[in-house]
């Protein structure tokens, strides 16, 4: 379904270009146990993001730098690690690749999967004994394109209210992520979709 939208974009003269941003959001799972196996679903997994837990799944996407259209959506558990999902959600034509401060040191990853992109990935500026102000305005720089992002994860959890998975599983749920970023796509380019005047 991704992919039959992703078309009928590009029909319209929104299409994916040589830049690719990559993210991942984390879904929640139930924790509870009070089910017919007594136990959690064993297909989701938990991870630590700054001081608090997490149980489910994460989200990990795709999206041309320009047009912030979703064109690659992989589902893993929780705690599988940003980085290691990296050449899969790259299209193979991209110049340049952009993420967080999570996908630095894969750049032989990266030139695997797109041989002509730059590594735009963010990197670390702090560290023991000072701090790298260059890196950190690189950095700065970076995440004006790297923040576009956050757009279709916004739309997805706080529009279309997906913040827990449906279904026990990582297959079903990436099923119904696929669709909704689908929808994700067209939503944020209703305007540009609809004949003016109507």
């Amino acid at each position: 379904m991704l992919d039959t939208v992703n078309l009928y974009l590009d029909s319209k003269g929104i299409r994916i270009s040589t830049g690719t941003i990559v993210d991942a959001t984390l879904i929640n799972a139930p924790s509870s146990t009070k089910n017919s196996t007594g136990e959690r679903d064993p297909e989701m997994h938990q991870t630590r993001k700054g001081q608090q837990w997490y149980f489910g799944a994460k989200a990990h996407i795709g999206v041309d730098s320009k047009e912030v259209v979703v064109h690659s959506v992989i589902t893993t558990a929780a705690s599988v690690a940003d980085a290691h999902m990296l050449p899969d959600l790259l299209h193979g034509e991209e110049k340049k690749v952009w993420g967080d401060a999570g996908y630095q040191g894969q750049t032989e990853a990266i030139h695997e999967a797109a041989p002509d992109a730059q590594d735009m990935t963010n990197r670390r500026t702090k560290f023991k004994n000072y701090v790298d102000e260059e890196g950190k305005r690189k950095n700065k720089t970076k995440s004006k394109v790297r923040a576009k992002v956050e757009h279709p994860f916004r739309i997805l959890k706080r529009v279309f209210g997906f913040t827990k998975v449906r279904y026990r599983g990582l297959k079903k749920n990436h099923e119904w992520l696929c669709a909704a970023f689908a929808l994700v796509n067209i939503y944020q380019h209703r305007n540009r979709l609809v004949p003016q005047g109507v």
